[in-house]
């Protein structure tokens, strides 16, 4: 006999009818064998009247009293199942969070669970029980055993976390839609849905807005092998399995506040070519990185910083034995990429053997904005400069140079708490690499929920990096694509870059008041502010050592005449920047260029 964790959200058990399907569907599962623990959300739009009856009261309530207020929503919903299963003779009990055990940190409308005892539930599901549990909350580890409640994606979590600590065999998210999809059908009507995808693949996605799971629940299912699957509450089909990584005997204390960093990687196998002075405008990516394609090389990381006047730096890394190849490629490219402006100087070829990247890499690094500015404080002081940062969820890179690996690793590894590096690290050495047949890319996603950051005349020396983001990671500020200009310029004597980096558009006031009354300290020139962009991005373990993808990704764009306006990738993931107003456009234009579009068109509640 397996035991299932089943959650379902707000719409699911939106009316007394739907609850009643809701306890058919959970019946059922118990009729073919099965222990069932069930997570259920508020009724419908409950929470949204409950919070406007807080604000009818207070303009500002307590955080507090918001917890205690909004956690009655869950109340009503598990009480009312648990009657449902009891009218059809299903034994069922309803529990709190505090009585299921999930125990958070005291951090109110926002906490993050420390550790689940799941004694009752289990004594309960010994008794042939149905447990219905109340999502989205807990209790404090406090003396005062405060109720506390989770934030967003909260009912998610929950029950992720239950299953992890349940070791149960399966934890099934019922939703709106029947799966996981390509993209948002809303955008592009012709998305389909996927039978299965990797927790490192949905991380991504979840995270650049795919909003059927949030990346908290991704994260435990990926830290504790959980495996789930998200199907549609109104029908019978199997909907989407995401795959973690098997996982052996991880403690459960601190089960959201772990150490984020898993891993420390090291590729000592990296060359780097960058484009300088090339013309800002739609194609130039796609020409470059057609003829690297041509050329069946395997590039790495790809990063094309922000623009100066008219131009802008492209710059990638391939592997040693690659390097006089994709030189070669780009030095005859490079007289082509003339700008009309006469004034300007021609494109130049730029080469760097003897390069390394060094990678953090853990689940537990989502919505933690510290993590990155610890690993450029840590390469600061052992006196490493970092010449590329690329970002994902899961994963920071830093491009090196090769003489200064074992300081960089062994200073990471202090700081991190990780026992033993990755030597010479691939995505093939923590996980099988997919085989010819599997796509390249599984999804596309787009996000018009960030806004772009430029510090100007950086000076470029360790440690300046780690300063302008542990600043702003103090004052909360999460940063997600990051790029430094590979173009150095002397500002009264002094040797400076730019950074660009992107933020949530609701962290722009902080971050521009942050860099702002630090600008006169650290040294560095004006901070500009773009908010109209949107970020596109493609996600699949397929790309690994898949030479052209990045290519086709620009070459999508250049047909429809989009202009990149900055790129960064990792092992999984290709992002490019482009103007808010065209990012339906480029999601459109990416997700035909990979087949992903489907025969069947997927139905979504507005």
């Amino acid at each position: 006999m397996s035991l299932i964790v089943q959650k379902y959200g707000g719409t699911s058990v939106g009316t007394v009818e739907r609850i009643q399907a809701v306890a058919k569907r959970v019946q059922q599962t118990v009729a073919q064998g099965h222990s069932v623990v069930v997570v259920v959300s508020a009724m419908g739009k409950t929470t949204d009247g409950l919070v406007k009856l807080a604000q009818d009261i207070s303009a500002q309530p307590s955080r507090r009293e918001m917890d205690m207020l909004l956690s009655t929503g869950e109340q009503v919903s598990i009480a009312l199942l648990s009657m449902a299963l009891q009218e059809l003779g299903q034994p069922a009990i309803s529990l709190t969070g505090a009585q299921v055990g999930i125990v958070t940190e005291a951090e109110h409308t926002r906490a993050r669970i420390l550790n689940i005892a799941p004694e009752r539930v289990e004594r309960c599901l010994l008794d042939g029980k149905v447990v219905v549990v109340a999502g989205f909350q807990g209790i404090s580890n406090s003396t005062d055993l405060e109720i506390t409640t989770l934030g967003r994606g909260g009912s998610d979590t929950s029950a992720v976390a239950l299953a992890a600590a349940l070791r149960a065999d399966v934890c099934e998210i019922y939703t709106d839609v029947p799966g996981i999809l390509t993209t948002d059908p809303r955008l592009v009507p012709d998305a389909q849905l996927m039978d299965e995808i990797t927790c490192d693949e949905m991380l991504e996605l979840a995270s650049l807005g795919a909003k059927v799971l949030h990346p908290r629940a991704v994260e435990i299912a990926r830290n504790y092998g959980v495996m789930l699957v998200v199907r549609s509450s109104w029908t019978d089909e199997p909907g989407t399995r995401v795959v973690s990584p098997f996982k052996e005997g991880r403690s459960l204390e601190g089960l959201e506040i772990a150490h984020p960093v898993d891993a420390v990687e090291l590729d000592t196998n990296q060359a780097k070519v960058a484009l300088l002075r090339v013309p800002d405008h739609p194609g130039i990516a796609a020409r470059l990185f057609g003829e690297i394609a041509l050329q069946d090389l395997d590039v790495d990381l790809v990063i094309q910083s922000i623009h100066e006047g008219n131009t802008n730096d492209i710059a990638f890394t391939v592997t040693q034995s690659s390097l006089k190849q994709a030189e070669a490629v780009a030095e005859a490219i490079a007289p082509s990429l003339r700008s009309h402006d006469a004034a300007l100087d021609e494109a130049e070829v730029m080469v760097q053997a003897q390069m390394a990247k060094v990678s953090i890499a853990g689940a537990g690094m989502i919505g933690r904005p510290g993590v990155a500015a610890q690993m450029f404080t840590t390469l600061a002081k052992a006196g490493v400069n970092i010449q590329m940062i690329s970002t994902s969820e899961v994963k920071v890179s830093c491009a090196i140079a090769r003489d200064d690996c074992d300081r960089a690793v062994e200073a990471l590894c202090a700081a991190f708490h990780i026992a033993s590096s990755t030597l010479d690290a691939s995505p093939s050495s923590t996980s099988a690499l997919p085989d010819a047949d599997f796509p390249p890319v599984r999804g596309a996603a787009l996000d018009r929920n960030q806004a772009r950051l430029a510090v100007r005349s950086v000076p470029d020396r360790p440690g300046m990096a780690a300063q302008i983001f542990t600043r702003l990671a103090n004052h909360g500020v999460s940063v997600d694509m990051i790029i430094q200009s590979q173009r150095c310029r002397l500002l009264d004597g002094t040797a400076t870059r730019d950074i660009a980096f992107t933020v949530a558009q609701s962290d722009i006031e902080m971050a521009q008041t942050v860099l702002k009354n630090d600008q006169a300290e650290l040294g560095y020139g004006e901070v500009l502010v773009d908010p109209a962009i949107a970020k596109v991005s493609v996600v699949g373990m397929g790309m690994v050592h898949r030479p052209g993808v990045a290519a086709k990704m620009f070459q999508a764009l250049a047909r429809q005449g989009i202009n990149i306006q900055m790129i960064a990738t990792s092992e999984i993931k290709i992002s490019c920047l482009v103007s808010e107003d065209e990012g339906v456009q480029a999601l459109q234009a990416v997700h035909a260029a990979f087949g992903l579009s489907g025969s069947q068109r997927i139905q979504v509640p507005a």
